[in-house]
């Protein structure tokens, strides 16, 4: 490295006290400089199923799932949310065509002495859609929860993919702690359809 610094007739540049060889040298990355990436599961309403509905970054699941409630439960109604960290979030192949992702599973599973766990399943039906909870399974291992899906929760539709989730790996909103919802009425005064303009732009045209 030289002593050398960059001399530049832009005086914000010069200020930077940057290295006249800095392009040459090896970028210098941090083992751990970015935080964790999380994917969030939303309960819109009591009765209806969970599901994806985007990711946060955090680093860790708590505070995750703090931002998720900050991020995605200020414009809609929500009565319940979970999150896992990506890497806990176990995905099939991706189908199309009328293809379900369940025949391409096949038996049996490896034998393990592992306990059982509960996996919680998730569904895509449809390209452009999100992953739907679709029920539990217990199982001793990820590709027995998968067999196990197929056998009790395979819908007649085609599955294009399949996420699993250990109940584990995700944290949710305690039952105790669901009354942070009660602030959340319909807002339909943040969401674009609730403003009725259609009629008035009419108006307006035919008054022009």
């Amino acid at each position: 490295m030289t002593n050398e610094m960059i001399k530049s007739l832009d005086p914000r540049i010069s200020r930077l006290q940057m290295p006249a060889d800095i392009n040459e040298q090896p970028l210098q990355k941090e083992a751990l400089d970015q935080l964790v990436t999380f994917q969030v599961f939303m309960q819109k309403k009591e009765g209806k199923s969970f599901e994806h509905t985007g990711i946060v970054h955090a680093p860790t699941s708590e505070l995750a799932l703090l931002y998720a409630k900050e991020q995605y439960s200020r414009r809609f109604t929500c009565s319940g949310m979970a999150v896992a960290e990506t890497t806990n979030v176990l995905a099939s192949p991706v189908t199309d065509g009328g293809l379900s992702v369940y025949e391409l599973l096949e038996g049996p599973a490896p034998e393990t002495d592992a306990p059982a766990e509960t996996y919680e399943v998730f569904h895509l039906m449809k390209r452009g859609k999100q992953h739907e909870h679709a029920g539990s399974v217990e199982a001793s291992s990820v590709e027995e929860a998968f067999l196990k899906a197929k056998d009790t929760l395979a819908p007649a539709k085609p599955v294009l993919s399949i996420w699993l989730v250990r109940r584990d790996d995700l944290l949710t909103v305690d039952e105790d702690d669901k009354d942070i919802w009660h602030t959340l009425p319909e807002k339909g005064y943040r969401d674009a359809v609730a403003y009725k303009t259609g009629d008035k732009l009419k108006d307006f045209k035919e008054r022009a």
